[in-house]
């Protein structure tokens, strides 16, 4: 687990997000917290960097205005940081993780209608941050462990998103065409 006073600072600022309904601010929030994952490589880090972006893509897009019980959502979530906070605080990495993925779980099950697509934005979320802890230098075959994402779901992802052109680049025809005959010769 990262520094417990900076997990309280961003959790703080992401229940201050979803009340104010501020996608730019989780975003930002998330993008904050895969940067510090990358280099502890922590879970929890993970979790909440992929919660809040899905978030983020729920406020952005209006989404949450199609949940009849978003305010109660806000609060019961809201409740779940508080608790991890808290945990985070006294260290126990086992409570802080329980009630991440308690908190999780909550915006999985907020509308029995909605939540195929709920889950859908969690899962574009985490081959989102995958994509960015891959930028970091973490090799594409742990990133898509730690996420849960396919290899094949990240490297799709990485080559259809303009940073990703920058890792996969290749060489021209005549590069190749040269390193081959030296290869054969």
């Amino acid at each position: 687990m990262e520094e417990p006073e900076h997990i309280a600072q961003v959790l703080q600022g992401v229940k201050r997000g979803l009340v104010q309904q501020d996608s730019a601010l989780l975003k930002e929030l998330s993008n904050q917290t895969i940067h510090c994952a990358c280099t502890v490589q922590d879970t929890g880090s993970i979790t909440i960097a992929v919660l809040v972006y899905a978030l983020s893509k729920l406020i952005e897009r209006k989404d949450y205005m199609r949940i009849k019980k978003w305010s109660l959502f806000t609060k019961r979530f809201n409740a779940f940081l508080d608790l991890a906070i808290k945990a985070a605080k006294e260290e126990n990495e086992e409570k802080y993780t329980s009630y991440l993925f308690q908190a999780r779980k909550a915006l999985t099950s907020i509308s029995v209608n909605l939540k195929p697509y709920i889950e859908e934005v969690i899962h574009k979320a985490s081959i989102n941050k995958a994509s960015k802890i891959y930028e970091h230098g973490i090799s594409l075959g742990q990133t898509s462990n730690i996420l849960g994402v396919t290899q094949w779901e990240l490297s799709e992802y990485m080559g259809q998103s303009q940073k990703g052109e920058e890792y996969n680049r290749t060489l021209d025809v005549r590069k190749r065409a040269k390193m081959a005959l030296e290869f054969f010769s």
